[in-house]
């Protein structure tokens, strides 16, 4: 017999390969690289997300005023009555008309997107139609990475966060088994983390017992509770020093007396901000804001720099964990509610593998049957490729730890017939040559070759429309897409290298005598 040829070793090692990376998925062990299974096979949490995205207009319009107040700052501009009006308007006043040109022209270079309006010294500062829809438009974008952040820190295998229309948000985490589970990761993603530092109306504090929100915004204040005590309440200036826009790294800490904190750091800018703020406001006190609760207002007792700030509370360990995850990924620039929810159960995705892989049992034993009924031997290679093919689809699924989803079972029992469709294109190319008087040797060389420009053909254009669904689609078509993509490239090695190596390797063991044998033809009449 004919030692072996390079496509059949490496055949050989793509076997082993698919078989040895194969096996942690296959035994479910707890060590080795596996696939992950999608929501609907192992149970999880499906959501359906809409967005407040007129509140981006409001959290926008307050970011602008604050680059305003640090705008003038920065450039010695005295200014007065800097607030915000009905929510998407930025007013103040210049105490020296020397200064209306520099301030203007600094306003129109820093803050684009805006028009500025003037009465005498007074200004208005408001968002462009076109830059409210963008801002809106932006909001829905950054919900969407925000919320995949916050999601994939929390070590979560595989969720799927994608923008569903035009304002909904889809959210499916497979493995959430337990309402604890559930309800935390729905504070995690609806949790806006919008952080801000912002100073106490000292002058005013006194009577925030008896102030009305009216009145305080008269003030261009507000007034906010604290998060423990909701009957305590501050008086806080309504422009913040600066927010979790210039937040750079936040993480879980401890304190002296061992409690969890959350430490947080600044960037360039904002180091710089807070470190002026304190050096004049010693003495005063600023409020820690987190979602519109204050978590402290400590007195500052002298300038601090490096941009290095601390918010202590009564916290859990989880629940500072996941205020330093939700810090990390950023603030949602507008509130998430849930619009649909469900909960697919452990005993359903037991359901769904059961069937799945029943259908792939069948459809795989169907296809062995007839292929070894009908082509004989050549049959049994195509066969053994149609193994090989199936164990390189889980090796390569496992190594990327992707999701197997049940569209992507469907995708793999697609694939089975799909993958012996290039071995039958072969072998009926070899029984034509054999009926016309060709050699065994001469029939199944021309064979390969006539048929590769048509298996090839046919892959690439199966093969590109599986890369669009995998681009364009979510959830379940990335899945089917997926499996389709790694079965095709498999089945190029398998059903093409490597049943090619086995003819050559089985050549010398052909017999013209036995064509019913090897190739299933019922006559070799006119063979050379």
């Amino acid at each position: 017999m004919k030692t072996l040829n390079f496509r059949l070793i490496l055949f050989i090692f793509a076997l082993i390969f698919g078989i040895v990376f194969s096996i942690p998925s296959l035994t479910q062990s707890t060590s080795g690289k596996k696939i992950t299974l999608g929501l609907d096979l192992q149970g999880g949490l499906h959501m359906l997300l809409g967005i407040k995205s007129n509140v981006a207009i409001a959290s926008r319009t307050k970011s602008i005023a604050g680059t305003v107040k640090y705008i003038f700052d920065d450039n010695d501009i005295i200014f007065d009555d800097l607030r915000i009006v009905d929510g998407d308007k930025v007013t103040f006043e210049l105490l020296d008309q020397d200064d209306v040109p520099k301030a203007t022209a600094l306003l129109k270079k820093e803050i684009t997107g805006t028009v500025l309006t003037q009465n005498g010294l007074k200004f208005t500062l408001q968002m462009t139609p076109k830059e409210m829809a963008r801002t809106k438009q932006n909001a829905i974008k950054q919900a969407v990475d925000t919320i995949r952040n916050r999601l994939n820190e929390f070590g979560l295998a595989e969720p799927t966060v994608a923008k569903q229309g035009e304002d909904k948000i889809l959210v499916e985490v497979p493995g959430i088994k337990t309402q604890a589970d559930e309800q935390r990761i729905r504070e995690l993603i609806a949790r806006a983390a919008h952080l801000q530092l912002m100073a106490v109306d000292e002058g005013r504090a006194a009577r925030v017992s008896t102030m009305s929100t009216a009145e305080a915004k008269s003030y261009g204040d507000v007034i906010l509770p604290d998060v423990y005590h909701p009957k305590q309440r501050y008086l806080l200036r309504q422009i913040p020093v600066l927010d979790g826009s210039m937040l750079t790294d936040a993480k879980v800490g401890f304190d002296k007396a061992n409690q969890p904190v959350i430490n947080f750091a600044l960037n360039g800018q904002g180091a710089r901000i807070f470190g002026d703020f304190t050096a004049k406001a010693v003495g005063k006190r600023m409020a820690v804001v987190l979602d519109n609760k204050v978590y402290s207002a400590p007195v500052i007792r002298e300038r601090i720099g490096g941009g290095h700030v601390q918010i202590s509370g009564n916290f859990k360990l989880d629940e500072a964990h996941d205020l330093a995850i939700a810090l990390r990924s950023g603030a949602l620039l507008a509130p998430v509610y849930v619009m649909e929810k469900r909960s697919v159960g452990p005993s359903l995705g037991a359901d769904s593998i059961r069937a799945s892989s029943m259908a792939l049992a069948l459809g795989f034993i169907l296809v062995i049957a007839f292929m070894m009924i009908y082509y004989r031997m050549a049959g049994v290679i195509a066969n053994v490729a149609l193994v090989g093919n199936l164990f390189l689809i889980l090796a390569i699924m496992s190594l990327f730890g992707a999701t197997l989803t049940l569209p992507g079972m469907a995708g793999i029992v697609l694939t089975v017939g799909m993958a012996v469709d290039a071995n039958v294109i072969i072998n009926e190319r070899m029984r034509e040559l054999l009926h016309e008087g060709k050699s065994i040797p001469k029939a199944v060389e021309d064979g390969y070759s006539n048929a590769f420009t048509a298996i090839l053909d046919a892959n690439v254009t199966t093969l590109i429309a599986a890369v669009v669904l995998y681009a364009y689609g979510t959830g379940a078509i990335k899945g089917f897409a997926l499996t389709m993509s790694i079965g095709i490239l498999a089945s190029m090695l398998t059903a093409i290298v490597g049943t090619h190596g086995f003819y050559q390797w089985l050549m010398p063991k052909m017999d013209k005598k036995r064509l019913n044998f090897w190739f299933g033809i019922t006559t070799d009449e006119g063979v050379k």
